[in-house]
């Protein structure tokens, strides 16, 4: 990657990179405009309804022209509303495209509705893996990251409801298409939210072990 920018700021390492992405699959014809959501269109009979949340991110990639390869149409491809029932704020979709314990590296691919957040978490060292290292790289939308560190001025104004009494990472960053961020110490607690029209992120890291993943927020559950 050739970077253009590279600064320090709180709990991460940032700058800016190539955004292209390589094709892999047909996309779909782009959206003439992006849909809105609400949070009851993902539950039905009071349960997460995995199947509308993934055909909402197939109409967010099919939006920004982005390959939908076979692969994103098995199980592999998985969306979460982390126990909280409150999917339109805390969520996600995405796919460990590789996961390789024996020489330390994983690639994942990060889907964001509108608005939507990641958890506020940290990885933290287990028996099998050291605590994961691991940066992002905006591929569609924009994303602001949330690290530890002094707080930005306003911050607390801008934190989802559901974190907002329990967020550690309050140390905010806007990210661009192209532009990247990156973990800058171990068991940093951390998060990222999208933007108002969803996001796309490549994430590079170390091995993934789901046993050291800690969230903030007492009632999240996988």
């Amino acid at each position: 990657m050739d970077m253009s920018r590279r600064t320090m700021l709180g709990g991460l390492v940032v700058g800016v990179g190539a955004a292209a992405f390589g094709k892999a699959g047909a996309a779909e014809p782009k959206a003439i405009a992006l849909k809105q959501y609400k949070n009851e269109d993902f539950y039905k009979d009071g349960k997460f309804d995995v199947e509308a949340a993934k055909q909402a991110y197939y109409e967010m990639m099919w939006y920004y022209n982005y390959p939908v390869p076979p692969r994103l149409k098995t199980d592999e491809f998985w969306a979460l509303d982390f126990g909280l029932g409150l999917f339109t704020e805390v969520g996600m979709a995405g796919i460990f495209w590789m996961n390789n314990q024996k020489d330390n590296y994983f690639g994942h691919e990060i889907y964001l509705l509108p608005g939507q957040m990641i958890p506020e978490h940290k990885h933290v060292k287990t028996d099998a893996a050291g605590p994961k290292m691991e940066g992002w790289h905006v591929r569609h939308g924009y994303i602001y990251t949330y690290a530890e560190g002094t707080p930005t001025p306003g911050v607390d104004s801008r934190i989802s409801p559901s974190h907002r009494e329990c967020s550690k990472a309050r140390t905010e960053l806007k990210l661009m298409p192209g532009e990247y961020a990156m973990l800058n110490g171990p068991e940093q607690w951390h998060y990222m939210k999208a933007g108002p029209e969803g996001a796309i992120v490549t994430e590079y890291a170390t091995y993934h072990d789901g046993a050291g993943l800690r969230f903030s927020h007492p009632n999240v559950t996988m």
